[in-house]
């Protein structure tokens, strides 16, 4: 039986509850204080005002255009009387603290924690999400935790962590709220890091890379074709942000999940390879992730071992010197190596650091350069 997207979010809300999400709550009884009162609105910085209260969102490339009372795609952000908000400020659905290794980010500053949080909402549907539950409702419908960009940073301090990490639906969304906190943290020495789909206009993300010390982008595909059918999304966008984030001071890491007979072939994996050595070099660590099967993707099996090895020795072959296994504990792939000298640099099992033999940037066996923010 067909369903469309609304249907099947309310069907699953009213099946399980992710880890994510704090407390479900019936809307018709409790509400968000940002729909009960219009001075707690935040008003969004990227977007145009048109003719008859209508405007225009220029915060990611679909640049929904808006009526009165509407919202764009994101579900959270809403033209009123011809100016438009963000609903979701200092409005977090969830936080955690997490190792940064399960960003995964491996060249930035390894073995630290990360105060990690989100609201509701994101500006594409990957059928493979597995923060669904999160990532594709409405602020409404969750109850969501009243946290200023001042107390994050303070709870970061507090909970003993040197990061702030915008993570689990997309930052993208909430950027205000992210752009505020990543000030508040800056002003008291605490890093920042997005965990993005990386599909944003480059004005905002120009801006944004002025503050924030660490990207990581979930690269989905290397064909526009899977963006269009599985995400809902487009390629040349995040293609683009790619390169900009690389132009910038902003260490760049990025993913790539792979999924069984979708986006797994040798030469998908030759040509994402290709392109990112022609674009922004052998130096950029890349993720070849496990896909287990999520939300509308559940007919296909978890993506095998000899397949993610398989991506690994591929991308090595065409001269990328920081490949990644992710989501198998154990794998060997998960350590960093000396492109040099070959040896272990930092042994992993997960997310926990077993061994850490880089000093001040360099292999202390053949003092060979490693790129990335290890102190």
């Amino acid at each position: 039986m067909n369903t469309n997207r609304r249907n099947f979010i309310k069907k699953g809300l009213s099946l399980c509850t992710a880890p994510f999400v704090l407390d479900m709550f019936d809307i018709t009884t409790e509400q968000n204080k940002y729909f009960v009162n219009n001075e707690s609105l935040v008003e969004a910085k990227y977007y145009n005002k048109l003719e008859n209260k209508k405007i225009q969102c220029k915060l990611c490339p679909r640049e929904c255009t808006i009526d009165n009372f509407e919202r764009g795609y994101c579900g959270v952000r809403e033209n009123r009387e011809g100016v438009y908000y963000t609903l979701v400020h200092s409005q977090a659905v969830t936080f955690h603290v997490d190792p940064v290794e399960k960003k995964p980010l491996f060249h930035f500053l390894p073995g630290e924690e990360a105060f990690s949080f989100a609201t509701v909402g994101c500006n594409v549907e990957c059928k493979f999400c597995q923060n669904w539950q999160i990532s594709q409702i409405r602020p409404e419908q969750t109850k969501n935790y009243y946290i200023s960009p001042e107390k994050i940073a303070e709870s970061t301090k507090k909970n003993n962590c040197k990061i702030i990490a915008y993570t689990y639906s997309e930052p993208v969304i909430f950027y205000e709220y992210m752009y505020d906190t990543i000030l508040a943290g800056n002003k008291i020495g605490l890093k920042s890091v997005m965990i993005s789909n990386g599909f944003i206009n480059t004005e905002p993300l120009k801006k944004l890379c002025e503050i924030i010390s660490a990207i990581k982008i979930d690269l989905k595909a290397i064909t526009e074709s899977f963006y269009k059918k599985y995400v809902n999304g487009e390629l040349k966008p995040v293609l683009n942000s790619i390169n900009l984030i690389k132009k910038s001071n902003v260490w760049l890491e990025i993913v790539y999940l792979v999924i069984p007979t979708l986006n797994d072939s040798e030469k998908e994996f030759k040509e994402l390879s290709k392109w990112i050595k022609q674009n922004i070099g052998t130096d950029v660590p890349i993720h070849f992730t496990r896909f287990y099967p999520q939300y509308k993707l559940m007919n296909l099996p978890p993506t095998p071992i000899k397949t993610l090895n398989l991506a690994k020795e591929i991308s090595e072959s065409e001269g990328l010197k920081y490949v990644y296994v992710g989501n198998v504990p154990g794998n060997p792939g998960e350590n960093t190596y000396c492109p040099k000298c070959k040896n272990v640099l930092i042994e992993r099992t997960g997310y926990v650091i077993r061994s850490n033999k880089i000093k001040n940037n360099h292999c202390s066996f053949c003092n060979n350069y490693i790129p990335g923010v290890f102190n």
